[in-house]
């Protein structure tokens, strides 16, 4: 999810769970608030509460959907499955599905009502396609099952956010990881030996990195001096997101259909937005002037990695753990003098901002479980992992003394014979292959000491650059009925492929931009003027409904 405009107003915790039970009063619904019966309350704890371990009452089993990622493939073995039990009663029975296939398989098993328990991994609006069918559970009304979330909620007042997630019958379907502050983490890995022979300075505009490929292209015409990677099976991913933010729009990863606009105070199209059109002319002009490899917007990962750490480009797609476990060994093991650094994220014509939510991806809930005889302890169990500083501090590092120790200051290290993210390469084994700890299914979200306690000095100074930018406001909630999610869905899938098709076209050159306005005429064909007005009345009916 991006954020897009920023309300001012805070709604306090507790207004929250009073809307999250009558904001459907058009419809006089008030559903039921918790849920601890004597039925369901089995293996729970009768006094669970912020900063206590949970411990369920007797051992309990829950099955989950497992993202299976391929740097750590699953291991039965893991000390981390085996210290949860330990600590609380707990075992999770893993349903793995490869990280690849994730999405896909993850709606086939929803739709055969075969869906485990729990359902992590879930980037909103992902959650919208299984709301309509009651498949999945209305998590807000059960946050008060969840202390730990709802202490982070209103310390760290993240109330606008939630809104942001919220449906038209006043609930959340998606517990969402939920961070401190708002970070940025995808950039672009730049050969800093190559900038030094040059005479180059890191980038820091869109003019800058334009110059920098060009300088580049000058010293070495026979290579592309950008290739780039993720962009399947979304081409472009994060190239294309990156560009279309310094644009003040969305793009690649982030493409959604509707984008707020502040100057007009309502959501346009996206894939028609000004802002838009320049995010495609600039890659273009990349493109044309043979300055980015046309096959990175849509070849394999694998494909990507070799040309960058073989020195066939110099510029890549990058994040804080792909800059050490995918390029900085491998390229320096092919070309020992190679430097490379993750660029603070390049300025476009909308000034220094930075494009960062705190809400992160999420935890999906089965309606199964509503029956379930341990559904509170599950709640309970969810809260305590997922949210608490315990149980982030345990997902993220794992067991002290045996995976990491503490100075006298508190400072996180390493065990002496263990490595994550590269920082402590001489390390025999690894926090995440080894140990399950680091998992990116579990080992998300938190207070900003605890997500800087991975980063290197080199990731501090990144980031340091980064939160000196204005965050982009939060966008304002816009929650469709279900009959209108109905209705747009028959627009989203034909303007989704139309508008992603033509964005490759037009980057490549396969398609001339003096074609633009026939492009806009053929995506309001398919629906875009309809979609943004059912968004736009959705918009305003959550304004009057919640005073907002």
């Amino acid at each position: 999810m991006r954020e897009i405009s920023r309300r001012q107003a805070i709604i306090g915790l507790g207004a929250f769970a009073s809307l999250a039970l009558t904001a459907c009063s058009s419809e006089s619904e008030a559903p039921a608030k918790g849920a601890a019966t004597p039925a369901n309350t089995a293996g729970s704890m009768a006094n669970y509460a912020v900063g206590q371990q949970f411990k369920a009452a007797e051992p309990l089993t829950f099955d989950m959907l497992y993202n299976n990622h391929p740097f750590y493939p699953y291991k039965a073995d893991w000390l981390f499955w085996e210290e949860l039990k330990k600590r609380t009663n707990v075992t999770i029975k893993p349903v793995t599905v490869p990280l690849s296939d994730y999405e896909k398989k993850r709606s086939l098993i929803i739709g055969a009502g075969d869906a485990p328990l729990i359902i992590p991994k879930t980037y909103h609006p992902q959650e919208e396609a299984f709301v309509a069918s009651g498949a999945i559970l209305p998590v807000s009304d059960y946050f008060d099952l969840m202390p730990n979330f709802q202490d982070k909620v209103a310390k760290w007042q993240l109330q606008p956010e939630l809104n942001s997630i919220m449906q038209a019958d006043g609930r959340i379907y998606l517990l969402p990881g939920l961070h401190e502050a708002a970070w940025a983490d995808y950039s672009f890995a730049v050969r800093t030996d190559i900038l030094d022979k040059l005479g180059l300075e890191v980038p820091k505009t869109l003019d800058d990195f334009y110059n920098m490929l060009k300088k580049m292209k000058e010293e070495y015409p026979d290579k592309y001096p950008m290739t780039d990677r993720w962009g399947v099976p979304t081409p472009g991913g994060n190239i294309i997101k990156l560009i279309a933010q310094a644009h003040g729009t969305k793009g690649g990863w982030e493409y959604q259909h509707a984008t707020f606009d502040q100057a007009q105070g309502k959501f346009v199209y996206t894939g028609t937005m000004p802002g838009y059109k320049q995010t495609i002319e600039y890659l273009n002009k990349l493109v044309q002037e043979k300055l980015l490899d046309p096959e990175g917007f849509t070849q394999q990962d694998d494909a990507a990695k070799e040309k960058f750490v073989s020195g066939k480009s110099f510029v890549i797609s990058t994040n804080a753990q792909t800059l050490i476990n995918d390029y900085r060994g491998a390229l320096t093991e092919n070309i020992p003098d190679a430097k490379i650094v993750k660029i603070p994220v390049p300025i476009g014509p909308i000034g220094e901002y930075k494009f960062a939510s705190r809400l992160e991806n999420g935890i999906m809930i089965s309606k199964k479980a509503l029956g379930h005889k341990n559904f509170v302890a599950m709640m309970q169990f969810i809260d305590w992992l997922w949210y608490s500083d315990e149980g982030q501090l345990f997902a993220k590092w794992g067991v002290e003394g045996v995976t990491y120790t503490k100075d006298s200051s508190g400072k996180i290290k390493l065990a002496k014979d263990v490595d994550y993210v590269g920082l402590n390469p001489k390390g025999s084994k690894h926090l995440q292959k080894d140990f399950g700890f680091g998992n990116g299914v579990f080992a998300y979200g938190g207070p900003t000491s605890l997500l800087q306690s991975t980063f290197s000095d080199e990731e501090i100074e990144f980031q340091n650059v980064m939160n000196a930018r204005k965050p982009w406001p939060v966008e304002p909630p816009a929650p469709l009925t279900e009959e209108e999610r109905e209705q747009v869905s028959l627009w989203e899938t034909p303007l989704k492929d139309h508008v992603t098709q033509n964005t490759l076209k037009f980057i490549l050159g396969q398609r001339d931009l003096s074609e633009w306005d026939a492009y806009v005429k053929e995506v309001e064909g398919k629906g875009a003027t309809q979609y943004i007005n059912v968004v736009n009345g959705a918009y305003e009916r959550f304004k009057k409904e919640h005073g907002s």
